[in-house]
């Protein structure tokens, strides 16, 4: 199945210049869907994971179909004051500003095999971060998982450590 048929080119979004890749296509078809969630499943089917884990928010609609597909704990990585339990937390810095990502301290035990998921690989900042947080909590980053990877942008510069595995690459 070719996935490229769909994501959307959206010109001009969120502020002119940028060529957004929009997956709601994708997103609404099921066997489209379906199909990218089963080839992220079986590149990582005999990785000997321990869970599956993703920051908020486009990241956990491949994380949860993607951790049922194998069978894991689905660990959410959220902003300050989502999780009501007590939290690991790692705070990183953007481009213009900074942010902070939180999960539970039981969320990951220690040296389990962790895949992170997102659905576009851009800049890296957020899922350095989310690796990060991940290994302080005594975690193993196993690899890292994406729908979409913005090559031009140079995300894997950020993420030499971690296996990157991407369905499409602009």
């Amino acid at each position: 199945m070719d996935l490229t048929a769909y994501i959307r080119d959206v010109p001009d979004f969120p502020k002119p210049g940028v060529l957004f890749k929009d997956i709601t296509p994708l997103l609404a078809d099921p066997k489209a869907f379906g199909y990218a969630v089963a080839r992220m499943g079986a590149h990582y089917a005999t990785a000997n994971l321990g869970a599956v884990a993703a920051a908020e928010a486009r990241g956990f609609l491949f994380a949860a179909p993607l951790a049922l597909e194998l069978n894991l704990p689905l660990v959410p990585l959220r902003k300050p004051g989502k999780l009501p339990y007590q939290t690991h937390s790692f705070k990183y810095d953007l481009e213009y500003g900074s942010a902070e990502l939180h999960m539970h301290i039981d969320g990951i035990p220690d040296g389990a095999r962790v895949l992170l998921v997102d659905d576009v690989l851009a800049t890296g900042g957020t899922m350095a971060a989310a690796g990060k947080l991940v290994e302080q909590a005594g975690g193993v980053v196993a690899g890292c998982a994406f729908l979409i990877e913005l090559g031009f942008l140079g995300g894997r510069k950020l993420l030499p450590n971690y296996e990157l595995y991407s369905l499409l690459t602009y």
